[in-house]
């Protein structure tokens, strides 16, 4: 007797993910960006955010964050921290890293026969394939600033590619 085994995606429906290092800066800007742009057009999608580290597990975004995102009309102080899991490589299609550590980590977690595709977020922008995304986290809202505008970019580049 053969049992068939199902994928535990989040739905049927494109799925990503993205990660940086404590899921407090980056990554909650790349998902509140993606998340608005699909929203604006109609488009579902499973989005979610998640760190590589546990320092702020269960915190929700950087303060300048929620600021940047608010200054584009996206509320993102419901978000909270979490750190990714061997789960999400079967949860997820595509799986975005903001810099190749991060993107280091999750090819070595990885688990053999993952679905799930691992890309830079700049992987999205033409020209800029390979690029990794500053982390602000150190310093003031300007690295905020560019975050949001790299994870815009990218964002219309993966709703295309998901939609193709």
């Amino acid at each position: 007797m053969s049992m068939a085994i199902t994928n535990p995606r989040i739905a049927d429906r494109p799925s990503v993910l993205f990660v940086c290092m404590g899921n407090i800066c980056r990554s909650p800007l790349a998902e509140a960006a993606l998340r608005a742009l699909a929203s604006s057009r109609g488009v579902d999608l499973s989005v979610d955010s998640a760190g590589t580290g546990p320092w702020h597990v269960g915190e929700p975004p950087d303060p300048r964050s929620r600021a940047e995102a608010a200054r584009h009309g996206v509320d993102i102080s419901d978000q909270r921290a979490r750190q990714i899991n061997i789960a999400d490589f079967d949860r997820f299609d595509l799986i975005v890293a903001m810099d190749r550590d991060n993107l280091a980590h999750l090819r070595r977690m990885r688990p053999p026969g993952s679905g799930a595709e691992l890309a830079l977020l700049l992987d999205h922008v033409p020209g800029r394939e390979g690029q990794q995304v500053g982390d602000p986290y150190y310093g003031g809202p300007e690295g905020f600033r560019t975050a949001w505008a790299d994870a815009t970019e990218a964002a219309g580049g993966i709703l295309e590619r998901l939609r193709a």
